[in-house]
């Protein structure tokens, strides 16, 4: 008929005409006003109201953020809200500014002018070629790793200029795939994500593996100097060294590179370019679990030294090498073995049991303890070498649950 009005209606309401105008004066938040005619108008809608009008235009006055305008007429005006207008023109009052930029806003900015209201941009719309590339360096100035993906020819030169320029296989031009660093076979942005997350994966294992070798072998190093240092002999003999690097050493550090990927990963900030595998936090880390080790192992030596030279070496022996296993569990990431899960990587278990049996074999069959130098041990001894070679993994794993678990569990529940 001639309208319908709902004045102060309650939050949730719904006011619905078809004529001359729908009107809601002072709706709650929520309600939904349709007007089919000469227009719907609703003053002081509340957050998150939806005002749709079809015919003159559809106008929210002083309507909260949040709110959705559309209007296909004359206009829509919204303020502060997501605004639509199809025919004279479109208007967000008081929108946030800067929020979509278009190429002709694009093209009145100056570089500087660019780079500072990038924080405030979400969507450009319209651009150009030229545009586009300047969208790319104005986020590497701000120190951001850029990804452009495009198709087109136009989109060549923006592609170039990205840190990384993915086109797509199936729908893109020569050209662009010509000027990209990645084809995207498929086209399928998902792609993008998984093969960021293989990525880093295989990154983070290099990462962890390097971290096995050099802890290890660090672990090593100290124990060897610290014997020289106080006139000792020698801890190891040269074939239980070699026994060292191609049994504790290859096995755990290639089932480490089959760590399968974390999700957690793609949440992490893209690394610096000029970022070196070993970072100073990592060389502190490596430090701190060599020394750990050769704590251990040092150790072990003493305890032995009471029953002779050779009793000692093979007590450190055995100990370094089993100690270098367990941590091979360390070193499959950052976070502690309970939120890893134990199962996950079956080699690493492989690995370990291999290991583990060859040091058995080495210490308890009489030919192959003659081949390597090793002394015959009690059960008292075994039980020694095997608290003090898991001392380290336990303490670093402790470490991990509280400094990690527990204080992210902390944190989720306030």
């Amino acid at each position: 008929g001639a309208g319908a009005a709902g004045a102060d209606a309650d939050a949730g309401s719904v006011v619905t005409g078809i004529g001359a105008g729908a009107a809601a004066a002072d709706t709650g938040a929520g309600s939904v006003v349709t007007g089919i005619g000469a227009g719907a108008a609703a003053a002081d809608t509340g957050a998150g109201s939806v005002v749709t009008g079809i015919g003159a235009g559809a106008a929210a006055a002083d309507a909260s953020a949040g709110s959705v305008v559309t209007g296909i007429g004359a206009g829509a005006a919204g303020a502060g809200s997501v605004v639509t207008g199809i025919g004279a023109g479109a208007a967000g009052a008081d929108a946030d500014a800067g929020s979509v930029v278009t190429g002709i806003e694009l093209d009145r900015m100056s570089d500087e002018e660019l780079e500072r209201e990038l924080p405030n941009i979400n969507v450009f719309a319209r651009v150009s070629p030229a545009n586009k590339i300047r969208i790319v360096r104005a986020l590497q100035s701000r120190a951001h790793i850029v990804a452009m993906t495009g198709d087109g020819v136009n989109d060549a030169p923006a592609l170039k200029s990205a840190d990384v320029g993915l086109a797509m296989g199936a729908s893109g031009t020569e050209v662009a795939k010509d000027a990209a660093s990645i084809i995207l076979t498929d086209d399928n942005f998902a792609t993008i994500i998984k093969a960021v997350l293989n990525g880093r994966n295989i990154y983070a294992n290099i990462k962890n593996s390097i971290q096995f070798l050099l802890s290890g072998n660090t672990a090593g190093i100290i124990a060897v100097l610290f014997a020289s240092l106080l006139g000792l002999p020698a801890p190891f003999t040269s074939v239980q060294l070699l026994f060292i690097n191609l049994v504790t050493d290859s096995l755990p550090a290639l089932a480490i590179g089959m760590e399968p990927s974390n999700p957690d990963l793609i949440k992490d900030k893209p690394r610096s370019r000029d970022e070196s595998v070993l970072t100073k936090s990592a060389v502190t880390l490596i430090g701190l679990q060599g020394a750990l080790i050769a704590a251990v192992t040092i150790a072990a030596f003493y305890l032995g030294l009471r029953d002779g030279i050779a009793t000692a070496s093979t007590m450190a022996f055995a100990t370094l090498c089993l100690a270098r296993l367990w941590h091979g569990f360390n070193c499959r990431g950052h976070q502690s073995i309970f939120r890893l899960g134990l199962w996950t990587n079956k080699f690493m278990l492989l690995a370990f049991g291999i290991g583990f049996l060859l040091l058995l074999a080495v210490l308890l069959i009489p030919a192959l303890s003659g081949a390597f130098y090793v002394a015959a041990l009690t059960s008292a001894q075994l039980l020694q070498i095997f608290a003090l070679a898991l001392s380290p993994t336990f303490i670093i794993q402790i470490i991990r649950f509280v400094l990690l678990e527990v204080k992210l569990d902390s944190l989720l529940l306030h």
